[in-house]
């Protein structure tokens, strides 16, 4: 089939708009376009999806592991809908958790990125919101009527000092049950094992449910598995092309090894999903590896990669590469949205980094509307960041108070194991509610000696 109607400029021409599929020239010229292209991908059969590839089966090796590994029988009860069919069964009280639980292995990633470019806004959180994705390492998240964090206490010079302060002050907000997090200053593999200690002894000595990471290029964290570091969760960023994990140093095999390293060390306790994968919406089109595909088809694409190594957290950030992918606040609340419906729909368990840079037409209040949307839709965690202003990669994201804020709005509580000890600690009621810092005796206890 020629370009003119390929599959690959039907979902380009049908997506929202976007500022990066402007600028790889693959958006519709306007409105009418859109909407003619959504109407043909209404009509489109899902069968359709597994007949034609968007980027070549010979030539990429994430389009094999998607068409290798679709499950045939999962997909039977959707394989005779057309995507707006799909959309309206989605949206219906036949699609409950059961259901699209035992879907997600029949569905590929393009086939998620069709029926979102039908849906509005409530759509994406509406059906998202079914969808039930548990993970366990140290403790437990996804489960229902909980949202998780991932504390982030970077520093601009990985002072140990710098990010035990930051790292306490999350802890006493009820911060942290997804991971603790750091983006180190310094990528070497010396730096990062020094702060996997640092972050090791902390967890060790006040005995917290919870993991770390130091996200680090996965080559760094198997040489520190070999040194015999305390990893607990192997991070990486990854993209939906082969072309695209190229330029940030990996392939699947690759990750594959680095996921029985993991596993090998068994420092979970209750659970061993080991892999924390980051994402988001113009990767691959700022490698100029896109292949002409709109940008967040690929982004589901990279949920096909998480999705076979069966990861602990997968993190879209949403607005991190910055407005020339997504221009403005109206932009990133729309892919934010699209991102964590297409993972859930997967079966992986999405948080989002609710994120801007200082360059984009966007505020807080933006991300203030698209964390309280990502709330009712069941996102699994976000990230908590001092201030919610990181200092060491100079963006904008969520802060401690603004999770405080998600779990006292929508009634959602911290991970079962997380939350126990919270309330062990003095830092929680028994209704799950932050107590005062005057009433947390426990809790100033970790602090004096944090270091």
């Amino acid at each position: 089939m020629g370009e003119k109607g390929s599959l690959r400029r039907l979902l380009a021409k049908a997506s929202s708009p976007k500022s990066g599929d402007v600028l790889a020239g693959t958006a519709a010229a306007g409105d009418e376009e859109r909407i003619l292209a959504q109407m043909e991908l209404a009509d489109t059969p899902l069968t359709r999806f597994l007949d034609e590839c968007v980027v070549p089966y010979e030539e990429d090796e994430v389009t094999r592991l998607i068409i290798d590994t679709h499950d045939a029988r999962a997909f039977e009860p959707v394989s005779g809908f057309t995507v707006g069919e799909f959309r309206d069964w989605l949206l219906s009280d036949n699609a409950d958790a059961p259901a699209l639980a035992a879907l997600a292995p029949g569905l590929t990633p393009e086939m998620a990125a069709a029926v979102s470019k039908l849906m509005r806004a409530q759509d994406l959180v509406l059906a998202a919101s079914k969808c039930v994705v548990v993970t366990a390492f140290r403790d437990t998240v996804g489960l229902p009527g909980r949202f998780s964090t991932r504390l982030q206490p970077n520093h601009p010079t990985d002072d140990p000092a710098g990010i035990l302060a930051s790292t306490i002050d999350g802890l006493f907000y009820g911060s942290g049950d997804a991971v603790i997090g750091i983006n180190p200053a310094t990528d070497s593999p010396e730096n990062c094992l020094r702060l996997l200690h640092l972050l090791d002894l902390l967890i060790t000595r006040h005995d917290i449910p919870t993991q770390s990471c130091v996200l680090t290029h996965v080559t760094n964290t198997l040489e520190l598995i070999r040194r015999k570091a305390p990893v607990d969760l192997c991070f990486q960023s990854i993209a939906g092309t082969e072309k695209a994990n190229a330029s940030f140093g990996i392939n699947l095999a690759l990750l594959a090894e680095s996921r029985d390293a993991a596993l090998s060390l068994q420092r979970g306790t209750v659970g061993d999903n080991v892999m924390y994968f980051e994402t988001g919406q113009g990767s691959a089109l700022s490698a100029n590896a896109h292949h002409g595909v709109d940008q967040q088809t690929l982004e589901c694409r990279a949920y096909a990669v998480a999705r076979y190594f069966d990861p602990f957290l997968v993190n879209t950030v949403v607005g991190f590469i910055g407005p020339e992918y997504l221009y403005n606040g109206k932009q990133i609340i729309r892919a934010g949205l699209e991102d964590h419906f297409c993972g859930k729909l997967l079966g992986l368990p999405m948080g989002a980094d609710i994120c801007y840079t200082n360059h984009a037409d966007a505020d807080q209040d933006d991300m203030d509307i698209l964390l309280t949307l990502l709330g009712a839709a069941g996102c699994t965690f976000v990230m908590g960041v001092p201030g919610a202003d990181d200092i060491m990669l100079n963006y904008q994201s969520t802060s401690f108070h603004d999770a405080a804020y998600l779990r006292k709005l929508l009634h959602r509580r911290p991970a079962p194991e997380f939350e126990a000890w919270l309330e062990k600690m003095g830092i929680h009621n028994a209704e799950g509610e932050l107590l005062p810092p005057g009433d947390k005796p426990q809790a100033l206890d970790m602090a004096r000696c944090g270091k």
